[in-house]
């Protein structure tokens, strides 16, 4: 009996506090698709070879600024035998002078314009100049989607 009053309090709290969290967001609703290694243009490629300015504390500035840094974000579909296996793979190049963590949110949108899927990668610990690259799982059911990123963020690691 006791308990059932805790789990009752429990949802009264979440509630009424998970809507007003809800509405503190100002982040931008805004994406942007998921770059592939052809898709970056003549005058991003240009900008790495020149070289830019410093305004974010050694940070060198190209094309979209951090966001560059993400060099390929794609479907790879592995499925076999007629098991689905949909993965997504990415390449992060630091294009700074520090040691970065990185982070996004991305989203898979079928031809409709439905969101199918949605997650957050992680990669930490990029030192400058190096090249990392990774995979994650997905429960998408088929690899005809686009590929959005929602969010991106590059920080400092320590």
């Amino acid at each position: 009996m006791r308990r059932h009053g805790v789990v009752a309090t429990l949802a009264a709290v979440a509630a009424v506090v998970g809507p007003a969290l809800a509405g503190c967001s100002t982040a931008d609703d805004s994406s942007t698709s998921a770059p592939s290694q052809e898709s970056r243009t003549e005058g991003q490629q240009q900008a790495e070879e020149d070289g830019g300015a410093d305004p974010q504390g050694g940070r060198t500035e190209t094309g979209q600024g951090e966001r560059d840094d993400l060099l390929a974000f794609e479907v790879d579909d592995r499925s076999q035998a007629g098991f689905r296996d949909i993965w997504v793979t990415w390449t992060i190049k630091n294009q700074s002078s520090e040691k970065s963590n990185y982070s996004w949110e991305w989203e898979a949108v079928d031809p409709d314009g439905k969101r199918l899927y949605n997650s957050t990668e992680y990669v930490t610990d990029v030192q400058p100049g190096q090249t990392a690259t990774g995979e994650s799982p997905t429960t998408l059911r088929t690899p005809d989607v686009k590929i959005n990123i929602t969010g991106f963020e590059r920080a400092k690691a320590y």
